[in-house]
């Protein structure tokens, strides 16, 4: 994320609000589970497997599946409209989350595993030579670096811009997770309408830019 532009790191404190929206609602709403925290997910399913929780471990692991998926369709999606990338990817999720909120009217077991490939499709938006440049929703990773990153600023090495832009990604997507926490008490599952016209928003906009690699 060293050399990212102004507007793809714009985009990206956008992107992470948009997760920590859909996070909170699928963790509230849907049964205490994550679809964009993998670790959690595992550290749930391993648990669940340990004490003999089939029910659980069925559903935590069946969310990194989705991850996993999301994130594969987000490379080929990617691949497959090489000219404009980051759009085709966000078109993609916009896509998941459009299919998980006619899910809730539907069929409600399908949309946490949609959710979870939207979230994974998410963290291809931002990629160069195959590799994610910047983590939407690995905010584990990213407070890693956040502490490296002020460690070297106290130690006179620079890294100051660069923690603030880590702290920044944070702070969106705990504001995210607000709103959607919120969002989720107000009006529901209709919450989720309103993250899919947000990502379809983002599509639109990232359709606008120039062909261009976010760097890091």
């Amino acid at each position: 994320m060293r050399r990212t532009s102004s507007p793809f790191l714009l985009a990206a404190l956008v992107l992470a609000a948009l997760a920590g929206f859909v996070d909170a609602y699928a963790f509230v709403r849907l049964g205490g589970f994550f679809v964009s925290f993998m670790s959690g997910n595992t550290t749930q399913g391993a648990a669940a497997l340990g004490n003999g929780d089939w029910n659980t471990a069925r559903i935590a692991l069946t969310l990194v599946m989705g991850f996993v998926a999301g994130v594969m369709l987000a490379a080929i999606a990617a691949r497959a409209v090489a000219a404009r990338p980051m759009a085709a990817v966000m078109a993609l999720a916009t896509l998941l989350l459009g299919a998980a909120a006619i899910g809730t009217l539907a069929s409600p077991p399908i949309v946490l595993p949609l959710l979870a490939a939207a979230m994974g499709a998410i963290n291809g938006v931002f990629t160069r030579n195959g590799e994610v440049t910047i983590g939407i929703t690995y905010f584990t990773g990213n407070l890693v670096r956040l502490g490296q990153s002020l460690a070297a600023a106290l130690m006179g090495e620079g890294g100051g811009w660069l923690a603030l832009r880590y702290l920044l990604l944070w702070l969106a997507f705990v504001g995210g997770a607000m709103g959607g926490a919120t969002a989720e008490h107000a009006i529901g599952d209709q919450a989720l309408w309103y993250a899919a016209l947000a990502s379809g928003w983002m599509t639109l906009l990232l359709a606008r830019q120039r062909p261009a690699a976010a760097q890091a």
